[in-house]
């Protein structure tokens, strides 16, 4: 289950937006060269990835933010982008421009500084930019929990496209990655999980002053907890359902 798109327009052009994902893209070219080789993309995860032990011990404080542009592959690149495309320009329609910059780098500090609280002492190097992205979630979830999100829903051979509000799709996630964490013996597996959930509950902290600003529970009372403007409208989407060949 993952969103494919929103019903929240933006009312200004995402600059920083596009920029973040072009950035993206362009450090994952150029690592690419490195991939034919075990041993020379160690390397590159040495000098640029976020290695906690590192950082506690060594000092090395450049990769908590280098390492914001880091990717494991194209599908770890390609479903970061997707969520940071979905949720990233409404930040920034609120934030603006320059907010939603620093908005973002604070909020994948905050959570490669959890990830470094969860495990100090770890070796193993942390690339991508989920840490940053749960806070542009977080910061939505604060500013439009009502919004509806369509989310693709893939069981088997059964696809279908489902609206449902953002509050529930984004509890679900932040949800999954404190399971996940709670369930993931220190040092064990592949996915930053006290990242993800630092990064969204930083998030939340760093939109609350534009939250405040704009009246708080009035906000909400006043938009329904749903954007400020009209939202997109899409006609009823559903993939078919695929049913197996008999021989």
């Amino acid at each position: 289950m993952f969103p494919i798109r929103d019903h929240n327009p933006s009312e200004r052009t995402p600059y920083v937006l596009y920029a973040l994902i072009a950035a993206n893209v362009a450090a994952f070219l150029l690592q690419l060269p490195y991939t034919g080789s075990e041993r020379a993309m160690l390397a590159f995860w040495r000098d640029w990835a976020m290695i906690p032990v590192a950082v506690t011990e060594g000092g090395e404080w450049h990769g908590v933010v280098t390492s914001m542009f880091l990717h494991a592959g194209i599908f770890h690149l390609a479903g970061n982008m997707l969520f940071l495309w979905i949720f990233g320009d409404n930040l920034e329609d609120q934030l603006g421009h320059l907010g939603f910059l620093i908005f973002y780098f604070a909020a994948g500090i905050a959570a490669a500084l959890a990830h470094i609280a969860a495990d100090p002492g770890s070796a193993v190097p942390t690339v991508g930019a989920s840490g940053a992205i749960g806070g542009v979630m977080g910061g939505y979830l604060l500013l439009f929990p009502r919004a509806k999100v369509d989310i693709l829903l893939i069981f088997i051979v059964f696809f279908r496209v489902f609206t449902i509000p953002a509050w529930i799709m984004l509890g679900l996630w932040f949800g999954m990655q404190i399971f996940s964490g709670l369930s993931t013996p220190t040092g064990g597996g592949g996915v930053a999980y006290w990242a993800h959930a630092g990064g969204f509950l930083a998030g939340i902290a760093l939109a609350l002053p534009a939250w405040l600003r704009r009246g708080a529970g009035d906000y909400w009372r006043q938009t329904h907890g749903v954007p400020p403007h009209p939202g997109a409208e899409y006609s009823p989407t559903s993939i078919p359902r695929i049913r197996r060949r008999r021989n």
